[in-house]
């Protein structure tokens, strides 16, 4: 079972390490292997989002899920999304990006290296407006409680997470100004880059957010009017039609699991931009992670037995919001890879020791862990 579900991941994982290997030693295998890692560990709730809609799917999309679905989540945003970031930040044509990536890589990590404020911004500023929605909302169950509790009551605040957002971002380009003018002044032109380039990072999160919203509200009508028409043919002994159970709906979760791996992968492409400015390699941690991502959807539909770790969501917001504080800081420090790409990991890992731990406490008979009753549960903290 296990093999038949991962079977293409471990290929694809070997195929992907070997070329790693060839191209860059066992450097470049490492950052690949770290890359992937990242890639899951930011990407592991998203499976979990992605094999609760994906049971309620007739097996004909779920077949167009895993095999178009791959196509636009390997190809395109792993593959083509990060050098559409590096031609549009270092002002190149995709083709001439490519070419230099290959040909002349001094040249173009001059440039991305030049480019890399913007980039850290627009990304910092994405991955904190996810962590802050996830972190200020009303939620049954909390892992860090006596951080998650307080949020929660201040984020009845409307657009609370786009004011700090916002904060962040000028302390950020202000911050940069001083110091490039303490410098001489070479760089004080890019804390207006700086600033646009959060601006955008942040209006992409919003129409991103918007269009899953719209999605989702679709998927919600159309599955209310499947329930009537239930209602309505098990009123009348009428024999409901497979086709109008698979059809619309159907069609509106795949758009709506599709908006939302696009999101879940953007924040791993660029995440991935915190750890190296290479595309060769990006796109082969990034692919890998990616085929991993996609096993795991399937494993989860067909045992539904991991979402039973339920702070593992909560470690993987936590590691985004780690991963865009430091990115923000990366506009003028620079930081460790290795720490970087470990962040994530502890936190996923942290996250799902307390999710065993809680497991094991309410079959002992801990009580609930949600009702607050006397019988708590240990939350990791």
């Amino acid at each position: 079972m296990l093999l038949k579900t991962f079977g293409w991941s471990f290929a694809i994982t070997a195929l992907g390490l070997v070329a790693a290997v060839f191209y860059g030693g066992w450097e470049a295998l490492g950052v690949v292997a770290i890359l992937s890692v990242l890639e899951i560990s930011l990407s592991f709730d998203n499976a979990v989002v992605n094999a609760g809609i994906l049971k309620k799917m007739s097996a004909f999309w779920q077949k167009i899920f895993l095999t178009i679905g791959i196509l636009i989540a390997v190809f395109g945003m792993r593959l083509v999304f990060p050098v559409v970031i590096v031609a549009i930040t270092a002002k190149l044509g995709p083709i001439e990006a490519v070419d230099l990536s290959f040909n002349q890589p001094d040249r173009y990590q001059e440039l991305v290296t030049d480019a890399h404020p913007a980039i850290a911004s627009f990304g910092g500023m994405f991955l904190l407006m996810i962590f802050l929605d996830f972190i200020f909302e009303e939620r049954d169950i909390q892992w860090l409680r006596w951080i998650e509790r307080p949020l929660a009551k201040l984020g009845k605040v409307d657009m609370l997470s786009v004011c700090i957002a916002l904060i962040v971002l000028l302390i950020s380009a202000m911050t940069f100004a001083t110091q490039a003018h303490q410098h001489g002044g070479g760089h004080a032109n890019k804390a207006e880059t700086v600033l646009l380039a959060g601006v955008a990072g942040l209006i992409t999160y919003l129409i991103v957010g918007g269009l899953s919203s719209y999605f989702e509200n679709k998927l919600e009508e159309e599955e209310e009017r499947e329930h009537e028409a239930e209602e309505e043919a098990r009123r009348s002994g009428k024999k409901l039609s497979a086709v109008v159970l698979s059809g619309k709906a159907a069609f509106f979760m795949f758009l709506y699991l599709e908006v939302l791996d696009a999101s879940f992968s953007f924040d791993g492409v660029i995440g991935a931009f915190a750890i190296t400015n290479n595309i060769v390699l990006m796109a082969l941690g990034l692919g890998i992670g990616a085929m991993y991502v996609r096993s795991l959807t399937v494993y989860l539909v067909r045992q539904g037995t991991l979402d039973d770790y339920v702070y593992l969501e909560h470690g993987a917001h936590y590691a985004i919001g780690a991963l865009s504080v430091i990115l923000l800081v990366t506009i003028q420090h620079q930081i460790n890879e290795i720490i970087t790409g470990l962040v994530g990991v502890v936190l996923i890992a942290w996250s799902f020791w307390s999710s065993v731990r809680r497991n094991k406490a309410l079959e002992a008979g801990g009580g609930d862990d949600n009702s607050g009753s006397k019988a708590e549960v240990p939350s990791g903290v």
